[in-house]
């Protein structure tokens, strides 16, 4: 987007909240750091010994305090004109909250906003962008996991999904069960609600989009006025603040093609919804659903529900252990096994349809698991209580060289009772 980033540094240096890893260069441990908007082309490599400065950079110090905290942290004195060459660096990769970023992020948003839809952004890498290519892509993983065709649906209407949100080459086969098993059901369906994990989502938000998504099969329209409604439930300020991470987010984005693919031509309105983290709620007491703007959200979109047959997709997967999550040993078969049937008592959680019991086992765990599709899950299963279920394509995904990090997914049908 060839963003000029403003020579005009902010006074109390706030750094956003973004995932830095470590990496070795050159022998050397530094900390990368990279907008996770993708709004800037270039990264930061900060040397280990100044990785403390960064956590002062947290909006209360400003520009003359940091050389002198960071000094008392660790007992040697930083030039100024140092520390102004790092807070310049990062201010020009756009990480820290309250400098360039901000004018970055609303040059990007009106831009976002003029678009005709939403763009896919992970076409090409994910999947192929050509419809007759993506199409023969899903053939060939849907005949890995063939299912019965012609058979009448035996269940009542469909009104639930669970989604894996991974990248097709590892889940490939969750998600051709699942949504081979789905389709019978989708000619059905009037409107689909997808809620996707907001990897970049601030604590308790609800974030809708007024954008239709794009995908190889062409453009699936959103329904604007249930997405307005939604915006006013939660106050339009709140809901839109973070509208900008649907460009790049993928949660939303790997489920809608599915989705767009098996409605075989036919056009189904959907409402987008990224969701962020629910962590206080799992490390502290209480339920989302007792949060004034979200019990709101949840109020108004069982009501926009009410005489319609809506599918409401979390695209969420489970869980997120081993080294490359923070954990400091790698998952052997006894760790997976016992991974496996502690998700297996969450499945069970969402195909009894309770939210509640869900939310308990994670905060019960510590968050051990890390669930990264908790709040869309717990949001699907609050919209559907008394619904009921069948789980598909239960798989433990790699995650890192040595297979000792697992991304744990589900796919998960949820009917009516009624």
């Amino acid at each position: 987007m060839g963003l000029q980033p403003s020579n005009d540094l902010p006074e109390f240096p706030k750094l956003r909240a973004v995932e830095p890893q470590w990496v070795e260069h050159e022998g050397q441990s530094y900390l990368y750091l990279r907008d996770p908007l993708g709004l800037a082309d270039n990264y930061v490599l900060v040397p280990q010994t100044l990785a403390p400065l960064l956590a002062l950079c947290d909006g209360s110090r400003d520009l003359a305090a940091l050389g002198p905290a960071y000094s008392l942290r660790v007992g040697f004195k930083l030039p100024d004109h140092r520390i102004r060459d790092i807070v310049t660096q990062l201010d020009e990769a756009l990480l820290l909250e309250n400098g360039s970023y901000v004018s970055a992020v609303d040059r990007a948003l009106v831009e976002y906003r003029d678009l005709p839809s939403r763009p896919p952004s992970h076409a090409g890498a994910v999947y192929p962008g050509d419809v007759d290519e993506l199409t023969s892509t899903f053939a060939d993983y849907c005949a890995k996991v063939p299912v019965e065709k012609g058979v009448e649906p035996s269940q009542g209407s469909l009104v639930g999904m669970v989604c894996p949100h991974i990248d097709y080459a590892r889940g490939h086969l969750t998600y051709a069960e699942l949504w081979q098993r789905a389709e019978p059901y989708l000619d059905e369906v009037e409107l689909a609600i997808i809620l996707g994990t907001d990897h970049s989502g601030g604590l308790g938000m609800l974030t809708p989009t007024r954008q239709s998504y794009a995908t190889p099969h062409g453009v699936l329209p959103t329904d604007i006025e249930i997405v307005d409604g939604l915006a006013e439930s939660l106050g339009r300020d709140r809901a839109f603040a973070e509208e900008l991470h649907h460009t790049k987010e993928h949660s939303i984005e790997l489920a809608v093609v599915w989705f767009h693919h098996f409605l075989k031509g036919r056009q189904c309105p959907i409402v987008p919804v990224l969701c962020g983290s629910f962590h206080d709620y799992i490390v502290g007491q209480g339920s989302p659903s007792d949060d004034e703007c979200i019990g709101a959200a949840l109020d108004y979109l069982g009501e926009a529900m009410y005489g319609k047959k809506v599918l409401v997709i979390a695209a969420a997967d489970l869980a997120h252990m081993g080294p490359a999550f923070g954990d400091t040993l790698p998952l052997d078969p006894i760790a997976r096994a016992r991974l496996a049937a502690d998700d297996g008592e969450s499945v069970k959680d969402i195909l009894r349809c309770d939210a509640e019991s869900f939310l308990e086992r994670s905060r019960g765990e510590g968050d051990a698991r890390r669930i990264c599709g908790l709040s869309p899950i717990y949001l699907m299963l609050k919209l559907l209580e008394g619904a009921r279920g069948e789980s598909l394509g239960y798989d433990q995904c790699p995650a890192d060289a040595e297979n000792g990090s697992i991304v744990s997914i589900v796919g998960a049908l949820l009917y009516d009772q009624k």
